[in-house]
């Protein structure tokens, strides 16, 4: 980064002021590294939506069972995040992004073997272990990567994330059509296949162009900052977020089928409404969030209570006694893609100022710290989403269960709301204490008696 000089010259500041807004060329790296495992991250996680369910259904996997293959994937990522969280600084961002993204695109073109197993038990032992493996490679390469993002961008971190976030929903875009076109033409392994060669063609090229931003290892603790109130707070927020997004995963792509009965490869585009409201939103609310820091907190409060509702409204819940159909469901889905981008955007950046606010040191072991704990607290979500999200489908049918996974972001815009009211409420009492109102009137008559 370029910096500021001081002097008579004023034209020259504001040129350097100017020149110090650009781009570096390692930031550029940075973003174009972090997009790449945002787009085959996301392709890698929604190719499986629109076919895996009822492939493994005809290999005697229960929905259930297909809940707890992809909350398997989500609870690895829960445990790893928080391990390599902690010792990201020890182990080098750079080694554990390429590594990560390397085992990834190995695990995809596994993945696509599967339907030569057995069906019945091994089949499913053999899903659990694969997601299980691709769990870990993504939790290290997502770790690494918000911790490179919010070192390169210190200042800016929501607007960066947000901004990437268009790559993101690039590939849960692609992800559902691709997959269900590819499965349709070619079959079962070809998808997979042809994604886990475009992770791993990526991975020389990150080699090449990311740059490092190792530091020396400090150690900073875990339990301290996740046992702060307002850091709680924000952990339940992810948690709920991620566990509507995971309710889809076992779920949408069935009541899809059933209810509108489209072919497979149509089902994707169902997904595009979510994928493409959420990624156009996320640079505006990571701009606004980052101008306006203020904000946030109203951010989290409208977006998890707009969540819940549209769940709610997606069956929508038989207590209305509305019939669903093809157009409400999708602009149901826009408005979800754009609230969740409400809550989410600008929870990463509520997290970090929380820990400097409590004498946290900035450095890489803080930022592996935080972003572990996001993932951590988004995995979780993802674990009990799809579990919760396939029984509640099988018991009581896709439009109660959504609804009642709306409890989620309930719950959590409720909690977030009545926290920042206490908050607000003791700042003015603590305010009103430090400077009562009787002293400035006070100071003034003693000043006026002693002229």
């Amino acid at each position: 980064m370029y910096h500021g000089c001081t002097g008579p010259d004023d034209g020259l500041s504001e040129a350097v002021g100017e020149e110090s807004r650009r781009f570096t060329r390692e930031q550029l790296y940075t973003l174009v590294a972090a997009a790449s495992i945002n787009f085959s991250s996301m392709m890698c996680y929604s190719i499986l939506g629109p076919f895996f369910p009822s492939e493994a259904e005809k290999k005697g996997a229960s929905n259930t069972v297909v809940g707890l293959i992809f909350g398997c994937f989500a609870l690895v990522n829960f445990l790893t995040s928080l391990i390599l969280g902690n010792y990201l600084s020890q182990i080098g961002a750079k080694f554990m992004f390429v590594s990560g993204m390397f085992v990834s695109g190995c695990v995809t073109i596994l993945f696509g073997i599967l339907d030569k197993v057995p069906s019945g038990p091994m089949f499913i032992g053999f899903c659990f272990l694969v997601r299980a493996m691709d769990a870990i490679s993504f939790a290290a390469a997502i770790t690494a990567s918000f911790s490179i993002l919010a070192k390169a961008f210190p200042t800016n971190i929501a607007t960066v994330l947000g901004s990437l976030e268009i790559f993101s929903g690039l590939g849960l875009v692609l992800g559902p059509p691709l997959g269900g076109f590819l499965y349709q033409l070619f079959g079962y392994e070809v998808p997979f296949i042809a994604l886990g060669c475009i992770v791993l063609a990526l991975v020389p090229v990150n080699m090449c162009i990311l740059p490092r931003y190792d530091s020396t290892p400090r150690k900073e603790s875990f339990w301290k900052l996740i046992l702060l109130p307002k850091v709680l707070i924000l952990c339940l927020t992810i948690f709920s977020l991620s566990a509507c997004l995971g309710f889809f995963d076992p779920t949408i792509s069935l009541f899809i089928l059933k209810k509108f009965t489209l072919p497979a490869g149509y089902v994707g585009l169902v997904f595009l409404g979510l994928a493409l409201s959420y990624s156009l939103s996320s640079p505006l609310l990571g701009l606004v969030s980052d101008k306006l820091p203020y904000i946030r907190k109203w951010l989290l409060i409208f977006g998890d209570l707009m969540t819940a509702a549209c769940l709610f409204m997606l069956g929508p819940a038989p207590v209305l006694h509305i019939e669903s159909q093809l157009w409400m469901f999708v602009l149901v889905l826009v408005l979800i893609g754009f609230s969740l981008g409400m809550s989410a955007i600008p929870v990463f950046p509520e997290i970090l100022q929380c820990a400097y606010e409590n004498g946290f040191e900035e450095g890489l072991s803080l930022l592996g710290l935080v972003s572990g704990l996001f993932n951590a607290m988004w995995s979780l979500g993802a674990f009990v989403g799809p579990i919760l999200g396939g029984f509640l489908n099988e018991e009581l049918g896709f439009e109660w269960a959504a609804a009642i996974q709306g409890g989620w972001p309930l719950l959590s815009g409720l909690a977030t709301g009545i926290f920042y009211i206490i908050e607000a409420t003791r700042k003015s009492s603590s305010s009103s204490l430090q400077n009562p109102p009787g002293d400035n009137e006070e100071r003034t008559r003693l000043m006026g008696n002693e002229i």
